[in-house]
């Protein structure tokens, strides 16, 4: 989950580095480091917190170079402290690293190097990869093959770069497996590294991505890729056109309220291009889907993690209604353990904003294997789950940073309605007229998202009297019961209250038993094919003394008259419906979060992108 920069040309690295980490902090903020090489010695300057305190410490103790790395820590092993922040350097001082990752056989090779007389000067498993680039860079041979010698001693997956004071006019950038992304930029005299785009785009947009089992030599002229047992290999560069501004805050005072304010535009980019509304059709050209194929799938699996996992339960709703596949959704770090009955007739879909979740991976990983089609639904340009794949469809949301995703739920649940439609059509299971009318009802979809943003000062005024509760009780049915998930995912996540989602109809096999006037209800009861019995639900959470909010579609005085508060929503067809009843939840999780004095964007305890198991 750790950012990294790299950067070598003639500028200094120093500020390079720092903007790219403010960019990557997302990903880690436990600790954070930078090392440049300085007058022929590795400077390091590191602290434990967030990323203001290593511009602290470099306020007060400069450096500069034109080499250098950069490191923001989500911790793994050892405890989040300056000790243990990266980079870390070997015992010689003349080799440093960041990694991201976990050496699984750590142990074992820190033992080893203790008995040579190596004093560690850490409690990380990084450290056992410098002090082992260290021993072998010493007994002659050049750092590129110290650096494959260690890497290929390592268990487990990995993101490192590497430099040495020896030979000063490189780094050496690796990955092996599903521990988050390496990107390389290409500039002019001058070239980058990191573990995600947003880091260097304001540098360049010409970028190439390694593969698992892949090294890099980077120079300030050249990039040099060969596989880690030294094959050489041809970069493929790619062009990306993320705008940088889309990563800054603006008018808002944090990310997660900018982003769940840009969902109108969000759901706007992600219609553009693939739908026809004269015609009534669907394109998702990405997919490489033939009508051949769609007639041949006889299972669909969605797979993913946390928000993207809430998505799918969405998608297997909407699949089966429309394709009549049988479709199931799957929690990724479960999935690639669990033996699943897969074949060449299944199609895995997985859902990852990030497309470098390491449990998402490993699924896509498993299912290929057992002989199944994947397909990926992704927000992160050139990632690992888009490359895979045999075939993506792109979120269109343009960087997300706030660690609480927000519009990239709602654009894959629109992704998820268009490939049902998509595959429907294609299989002859849905029927000319509804077609039309299923496409149609897109073109409503960024206007609604924009009234329920107009609502925002009601949401932060129930937001005002839920501040203070210790639990609250989420409930939802039918395609609406994944949001009552999702709206406590949020909940949780950011304002550190503890909420339970539950399907609605469950409530009285257990959960009405902690109801009463200290647990508040929130009960999702728009006008739906669920709707009559969500009123009963409500009728006896009411019953037993709770509290309860409602989400309810506007001008709904049935609903009104039987709750304590309301969280209108403008009518919608069902289908297309969690893709605004969600944007309330996310409003008055935003909310709360920042009424209790919380850091809203980076949260305690999480990071953006989860690259370890």
């Amino acid at each position: 989950m750790c950012g990294i920069v790299g950067y070598i040309g003639e500028k200094n690295a120093t500020p390079i580095i720092l903007n790219g980490l403010k960019r990557l902090e997302y990903r880690g903020y436990d600790s954070a480091g930078l090392a440049v090489l300085t007058n022929g010695h590795i400077e390091v300057r590191r602290d434990a917190g967030k990323l203001h305190n290593l511009e602290q410490l470099i306020r007060e103790v400069p450096i500069s170079g034109r080499i250098g790395i950069g490191h923001t820590r989500w911790a793994t092993h050892g405890e989040p402290s300056a000790r243990n922040a990266h980079p870390h350097l070997s015992a010689t001082g003349e080799v440093v690293v960041v990694h991201n990752g976990i050496v699984e056989n750590f142990i074992e090779l820190k033992e080893e190097l203790i008995a040579e007389g190596v004093v560690f000067q850490s409690d990380t498993d990084t450290e056992t990869i410098v002090q082992l680039v260290d021993k072998y860079f010493r007994d002659g041979v050049s750092l590129e093959q110290a650096v494959r010698k260690t890497l290929l001693r390592l268990k487990g997956a990995h993101g490192i770069v590497v430099f040495s004071s020896r030979e000063p006019d490189k780094l050496i950038a690796a990955r092996i497996g599903n521990a988050g992304g390496v990107v390389l930029g290409f500039g002019e005299g001058e070239n980058y590294i990191a573990s995600d785009i947003p880091a260097i785009m304001d540098h360049t947009r010409r970028l190439t991505f390694l593969e698992s089992r892949q090294m890099a030599i980077v120079t300030k002229d050249k990039i040099e890729l060969s596989t880690l047992e030294g094959a050489p290999l041809k970069a493929h560069i790619s062009t990306v056109a993320w705008d940088p501004i889309s990563a800054e805050k603006g008018e808002y005072k944090h990310f997660m309220q900018k982003e769940i304010h840009e969902q109108v535009r969000s759901l706007t980019d992600t219609l553009a291009g693939r739908v026809d509304f004269e015609k009534g059709k669907i394109s998702l050209p990405q997919l490489n889907l033939t009508a051949q194929r769609a007639r041949e799938i006889d299972k669909i699996i969605l797979t993913a993690c946390g928000t993207a996992y809430n998505a799918g339960m969405v998608g297997k709703v909407l699949l089966e209604r429309l394709t009549r596949i049988p479709t199931t959704t799957e929690i990724a770090s479960e999935f690639r353990y669990a033996d699943p009955i897969v074949d060449e007739k299944t199609t895995v879909i997985s859902v990852s904003q990030s497309g470098e979740t390491a449990d998402t991976l490993a699924a896509m990983d498993e299912a290929r294997k057992k002989g199944a089609q994947l397909w990926s639904i992704v927000n992160a340009l050139g990632s690992q789950a888009m490359r895979v794949a045999d075939g993506y469809i792109s979120m269109q949301t343009g960087p997300e940073i706030g660690v609480a995703s927000t519009k990239a739920f709602t654009a894959p649940l629109v992704d998820l309605y268009m490939l049902a439609i998509l595959l429907a059509d294609l299989r002859g299971t849905l029927h000319p007229e509804e077609r039309m009318q299923l496409v149609d009802d897109l073109r409503l979809v960024p206007q609604l998202a924009g009234r329920c943003l107009d609502r925002e000062p009601e949401v932060e005024e129930i937001a005002g009297m839920l501040k203070d509760v210790r639990d609250m009780l989420y409930l939802g049915r039918g395609i609406n019961m994944p949001i009552a998930y999702e709206g406590a995912l949020k909940l949780k996540e950011i304002s550190y209250i503890h909420a339970e989602a539950y399907p609605a109809g469950e409530m009285k096999h257990g959960p009405i038993a902690l109801i009463d006037k200290d647990m508040p209800v929130l009960a999702i009861a728009t006008k739906d094919p669920w709707y009559e019995k969500m009123i009963s639900q409500i009728e006896q959470a009411k019953a037993r003394g709770g509290i309860v909010i409602a989400v309810a579609t506007e001008g709904d005085e049935r609903v009104a008259a039987l709750v304590d508060r309301v969280l209108w929503v403008p009518d919608v067809p069902w289908m297309l419906s969690p893709a605004i009843t969600v944007i309330p939840l996310q409003i008055l999780a935003y909310h709360i979060a920042r009424m209790r004095g919380l850091d809203v964007d980076q949260p305690r305890n999480l990071a953006k992108s989860v690259t370890v198991e």
